[in-house]
Formats: structure tokens, C-alpha cells, sequence
């Protein structure tokens, strides 16, 4: 890895200056304090915890207090926060500035599970534009000096869209910043993200700045974004599944589009990994899923080794491993095992090209998203609702 010099930030969020205007998208079971590490040993940016449910961190749940732990290494810390109560919400935030666990809070208006929506939640929320204001007031208030941002969707579908409204809300509210994840929650993360919406967004928010997340599968998916939509910065979610070296590329690309690296010497940063390169941090990333894990009565090594299972198809997605190893190492069961498999592989395997680029992680399809009964009636809550929100708070897990 290379180290650049530190030059002019080019992205600030409130006291938050970043030197490259990018973000790490939190995903639950994924942006853990493990994965973040990693990804910065790579990289630079922004780099945001999984969703924490507001009353489980008020309730101080051990999953949760778990969950929002960031390793010394990590600045500056950035926590997710999802909640439908804008009381609860503030005492969540409360919390965190009170006992420094955050320099950055960031709400979800994203979400689009049915055990969310359902409920009123995430990605559904911001149709009631009388319960998004009170949400991020709420939270920016409680926050002070701690910069509170805003990630969200299109809308709930093509007919409900809510960004616009949202943003302006948002912005209007105190947000440091306001992120669009361009797809509605009946799309889930199927098809095309529509980036015209992010520059609709840019065109009518000029007083904050405006991020545009989703289809960034590399550096110059990122540049490309920047240039089509105005921009100010870019949020990274599944293109970083198995890749952590994409902040890498990343970093270089902004380098290069800022004049502060020339094209020659972004190279050795872009995400052309051999698979020696694979087989190394997938060690290190158990390494540091195993720290993560530990506890006085738990073994971290058990469960770093279940954890890793999922992230293996994304690392060796294009490379040349046969199916009978692939089989063995989404099934390992310890770092001594881990480290016999990783030693069949020839490390000297180049990087494969396209085969290992461009989308990784679920899709899904388009489907319905699940609401409340009678949510789509009135863009302002009703008493009947209230219920309905009380029990999400409920029953989201951090995480």
C-alpha cells in the first residue's frame, strides 16, 4: 500500500474534513469494526458502522454496545443510527456525544427489509415528512458539534418518490450532509441506480453537500458519478464486498481527476489484485473478525471463521479456484485450516480482468414494499400508526 501525502480535504462534514469524498456504506453483518480496519488499511474516507436500532443502544443491548466498539485506529469513528421515535432517537444520540463514542452519526432513511418497512421505517419513512423533520431535528440537536447526516432512497416506488422533499427537509433540519442511495425500496438493490435522481437532488440542495451511492463497482464508476451528477462525494456499499482495495482505487482516482497524482503512480493503488493479494487479506480479515469476537467467554477464532464464510465467493469471485477448495473454504472452521487452504492456491495468479468486476452481493428482484396499512393515505403520521412505530423500535435488532 501506498502512502500519499496529506493534501486539501475535499470533502468537509461539519469539523470532518476528508481528504477524498468518499464513504463506506454501512451493511449489516458486513461493517463491522473488522471489515472497516481493513478497509482502511487500503484506503481512505469515511468508513460508517452497521445500522444500530436507537432503542436497542438507549437499552444498551450487548449486541449492540458491541456493534458501535471502534478499534483505537479508527478516525473518525462514524456509527449508523436507524429509529422511528424522534425521542428515543435524540436519547440514542445523547448517548454517544455524551460518552464519546462517535464523531459522526449518520441516520437511515434507506432501509428497504420488510421487517423495516413494514413498520414504518427506513426507506418508508420520509412519506411522513412531519416524522423525517422531528427525526433529524431531533437528532441534529442532540448531536451538537458531532456532524448528523442523512442516507436515503428515491422514494418507496415511482410513484411515491420522496427525495426531493427529504433532502430539502434534511438539509433544512441542520444535516451535515445528504446521502441518495438511487433506487426506491421496491427495487431493492435490483437494476440500474438512476443517477439522474442524485443530480435532481444536487440541482435543488446547494447548501450541504450531496453524496450519490449506488452501482460504484470502481474508481472510475466513482469519477464518472462526480461528472455526471455534480456531486460532491460518493457512498460505497456492495462494489467493496471481497474488495477491500477498491478504497484504494478509490483514492487514486480522486488523486488523479484532483491533479495530485499522476496517472503513472495511481497504479500501484487500483484494484488489480493478484490472487496472493486475495489469499493475504482474506487472512488478515479473519485475523481481525477473530479480535472483533473475543470476549472473556467467547472464542474469537469460532466465530471469525463462521463469519468469514459469506465474504469468500466475493474474494475469489473470477479467480481461478476450483469448486472443490471454493466448497472447503466457505466451510472453515479455524485459522490453521484457513491457512493450509490458502496455501493450495498458486499466489502468483494475475489478476483476472473483468471476470472479477462489476456487481457482487444480492440483488433481488422488485417487489412491493411492504407498509403499514393505509401509510401511502397521508404524507403526515396518523395516531393509528403510532402503534405500529413503537413496535419496530421493538423488534429491529442493532445490526
Amino acid at each position: 500500500m501506498t502512502t500519499l501525502a496529506t493534501a486539501t480535504p475535499t470533502l468537509q462534514l461539519g469539523p470532518i474534513a476528508l481528504e477524498v469524498p468518499v464513504v463506506l456504506a454501512p451493511m449489516a453483518g458486513i461493517t463491522n469494526t473488522a471489515f472497516r480496519r481493513l478497509c482502511r488499511e487500503f484506503g481512505a474516507g469515511l468508513y460508517v458502522s452497521e445500522m444500530i436500532t436507537s432503542r436497542a443502544l438507549v437499552e444498551r443491548g450487548e449486541k449492540t454496545m458491541r456493534l458501535i466498539r471502534h478499534h483505537e485506529s479508527e478516525t473518525p469513528r462514524s456509527i449508523q443510527l436507524y429509529g422511528v421515535d424522534p425521542d428515543t432517537m435524540a436519547e440514542a444520540v445523547t448517548m454517544l456525544v455524551a460518552e464519546d463514542r462517535a464523531d459522526h452519526i449518520d441516520l437511515n432513511f434507506g432501509c428497504p427489509v420488510p421487517k423495516v418497512t413494514r413498520k414504518g421505517g427506513g426507506a418508508a419513512l420520509p412519506w411522513k415528512l412531519n416524522l423525517f423533520r422531528d427525526i433529524v431535528e431531533a437528532a441534529v440537536t442532540a448531536g451538537g458539534a458531532v456532524p448528523v447526516t442523512v442516507k436515503m432512497r428515491k422514494g418507496i416506488d415511482d410513484d411515491h418518490l420522496t427525495y426531493l422533499e427529504a433532502g430539502r427537509i434534511a438539509a433544512g433540519a441542520g444535516a451535515a450532509s445528504i446521502a441518495l442511495h438511487a433506487r426506491t425500496a421496491s427495487q431493492f438493490y435490483s437494476g440500474t441506480a438512476d443517477w439522474s435522481a442524485i443530480a435532481r437532488l444536487k440541482e435543488a440542495i446547494t447548501d450541504v453537500p450531496v453524496l450519490g451511492n449506488g452501482d460504484i463497482w470502481s474508481g472510475a464508476d466513482a469519477i464518472r458519478m462526480v461528472e455526471e451528477t455534480g456531486c460532491d462525494g460518493v457512498v460505497v456499499g456492495r462494489g467493496c464486498l471481497g474488495r477491500p482495495w477498491l478504497f484504494g482505487d478509490l483514492v487514486a482516482a480522486f488523486k488523479v481527476r484532483s491533479g495530485e497524482l499522476a496517472a503513472d503512480e495511481a497504479a500501484v493503488l487500483q484494484a488489480r489484485s493478484t490472487l496472493g493479494v486475495v489469499a493475504a487479506t482474506v487472512r488478515r480479515h479473519t485475523e481481525l473478525l477473530a479480535d472483533f469476537f473475543s470476549t472473556d467467554d467467547q472464542n474469537g477464532e469460532e466465530w471469525a471463521c463462521r463469519d468469514i464464510r459469506k465474504h469468500m465467493s466475493w474474494y475469489f469471485k473470477g479467480y481461478p479456484v476450483g469448486s472443490d477448495l471454493r466448497s472447503a473454504l466457505a466451510r472453515v472452521e479455524s485459522l490453521q485450516q484457513l491457512d493450509d487452504l490458502l496455501g493450495e492456491l498458486d499466489w502468483s495468479q494475475p489478476y483476472p480482468g473483468e471476470d472479477a468486476e462489476g456487481p457482487r452481493g444480492r440483488a433481488g428482484h422488485p417487489k412491493r414494499t411492504v407498509l403499514p396499512e393505509g401509510w401511502l393515505d397521508s404524507r403526515e403520521l396518523a395516531q393509528s400508526h403510532r402503534g405500529d412505530l413503537t413496535e419496530g423500535e421493538a423488534d429491529t435488532t442493532g445490526g
